[in-house]
């Protein structure tokens, strides 16, 4: 996909992009650390209407909501040629046993078999943690291994404490 970089001097910067169906966007990623998102009719983005706003914590929060999932499809993707092996999600939830530790100690690959490929916090993506990358409460977890592996990892990082 095309995506438009556009400096606004004194504003922040602009990124503009049209989705399959033809719909123009655009994000604004003010100064402020704040976002707008905006639609667009034609090719003039400065005729652009502002859909909604968000604070650097509710655009962090939806890149979450919207870049695990993505990340998790295309592992599920590679996973449908070898039988067996499948794809999941886990999450480091807040008050979990995990929470400000590193990976290594939860022994998940050790102790389950399946391995963490990939820790989403955020927007940023953490490809291949190793065992001294520290967890924090919201990451999202990218396993792939058998099923009960997966759940195994999932009872391991949410387990009472």
């Amino acid at each position: 996909m095309d995506v438009n970089e556009v400096l606004l001097p004194g504003v922040g910067m602009r990124y503009e992009f049209a989705t399959r169906e033809g719909d123009r966007m655009s994000v604004v990623a003010l100064r402020s650390g704040d976002f707008e998102l905006m639609t667009y009719e034609g090719v003039d983005p400065d005729e652009a209407r502002v859909v909604f706003r968000l604070t650097r914590e509710e655009a962090d929060t939806l890149a979450g909501i919207l870049g695990a999932p993505r990340i998790a499809e295309r592992f599920a993707d590679l996973t449908k040629e070898v039988p067996g092996l499948s794809a999941g999600q886990v999450e480091v939830r807040a008050g979990g046993p995990f929470v400000d530790r590193l990976l290594g100690e939860t022994r998940a690959r050790t102790r389950t078999g399946a391995s963490i490929v990939a820790i989403v916090r955020g927007e940023e993506v953490i490809p291949s943690p190793g065992p001294e990358q520290v967890l924090h409460a919201g990451d999202v977890m990218v396993v792939i291994g058998t099923h009960d592996g997966i759940a195994q990892v999932e009872q391991i990082i949410q387990a009472d404490q």
